[in-house]
């Protein structure tokens, strides 16, 4: 190896360890997410329900809503007992957006933080806000930590969330696509969309409980590429394109497949969690998928996780077999666009 491909070998190391370790910062400071028993203390659940309809998951609606947050309690309240927490910067980046009107959104005030972490595009959502730092605009940097705003409980729902449930609902996700704004005007007809890429449907959630508690124990050997392809699989789709725009924006999680070295990339196989993140991208040949005509096509499906996880119905069966659903298929084309 020549000493220039030698010294930009060790750059890119030495930069990729620096990645790996404690990206994320708990968003208030409110603890009690790491405190054995502290799950009341630190889940706001909905009305009449237990803590866990605050955290990540089909938490709701006896499982057939996804909820794609946390969310978090006060620590703190003024004398008419409205929050005062700051809520806090998760990761260092840049603003993405911000939503200063709640009428728009059932998040309310709101503001997203775009990251790379580890050749991801990932980007932290904080819901429901108070007020949010006056000088806060799309690309001002932040660092983790900082201060964007304050906890409460804007949201554009008929029923108002009451006091004592005030929180902030946050997120960490996955960018599905770049140019969804595009991608919504073309195939969401009629449906309107006030927040352009930062759209919710944009936007594919990781859990933040589970990832904060993996990062807490594994200290600096975390990683948040190794997070994401350890995802529990829901299904496999052979994707007939050789260029997938997902695969090229989140190269870390495509696997090498010595046979696309020699003859190229004809197809990908996509490994789908139940929320339909791309945890693992396998390029295949064009004489692997020479047998699946379809552009879309459906390989595999572990029961087990669509039964407990179905909540995204992204599957349905026909005749006694797996197939997928039009949202799936609406979905794959948004990965690709």
């Amino acid at each position: 190896m020549h000493l220039r491909q030698r010294l930009v070998a060790l750059s890119t190391a030495a930069l990729l360890g620096a990645a790996h370790g404690q990206p994320f910062h708990l968003p208030t400071a409110n603890r009690a997410l790491f405190e054995p028993g502290g799950e009341e203390r630190y889940f706001a659940p909905t009305p009449s329900k237990t803590w866990e309809s605050g955290t990540f998951g089909p938490v709701r609606s006896d499982g057939h809503q996804l909820h794609e947050g946390l969310d978090i309690k006060w620590t703190q309240r003024d004398r008419k007992g409205e929050p005062t927490d700051p809520v806090l910067a998760s990761a260092s980046g840049t603003v993405a957006y911000v939503n200063r009107k709640p009428s728009l959104s059932n998040y309310g005030n709101y503001v997203v933080l775009r990251h790379r972490i580890e050749g991801l595009e990932i980007c932290t959502l904080y819901a429901h806000l108070a007020s949010i730092r006056d000088d806060l605009q799309s690309g001002v940097p932040v660092k983790a930590g900082e201060t964007i705003g304050i906890m409460g409980r804007t949201s554009n729902t008929k029923t108002r969330i009451a006091t004592e449930r005030a929180h902030v609902h946050f997120e960490i996700n996955v960018i599905a696509s770049e140019h969804y704004a595009q991608w919504h005007e073309a195939n969401l007809v009629g449906l309107r969309n006030d927040h352009g890429n930062w759209n919710g449907r944009n936007l594919l959630g990781l859990d933040p409980r589970a990832l904060l508690l993996q990062q807490r124990a594994q200290g600096e050997k975390f990683s948040l590429v190794q997070f994401v392809q350890a995802q529990t699989e829901l299904c496999r789709v052979l994707v007939h394109k050789s260029e997938f725009a997902f695969a090229r924006r989140h190269a870390p999680l495509v696997r090498r497949n010595p046979a696309t070295d020699k003859e190229g990339v004809g197809a990908y196989e996509l490994v789908l969690n139940f929320n339909g993140i791309p945890c693992q991208i396998i390029p295949r040949t064009a004489s692997e998928a020479k047998n699946y005509a379809a552009k879309y096509h459906l390989l595999s499906v572990n029961d087990a996780e669509q039964k407990k996880n179905g909540c995204r119905k992204f599957l349905t069966q026909k005749s006694g077999k797996w197939a997928l659903t039009p949202e799936a298929l609406q979905h794959l084309d948004l990965l690709a666009n």
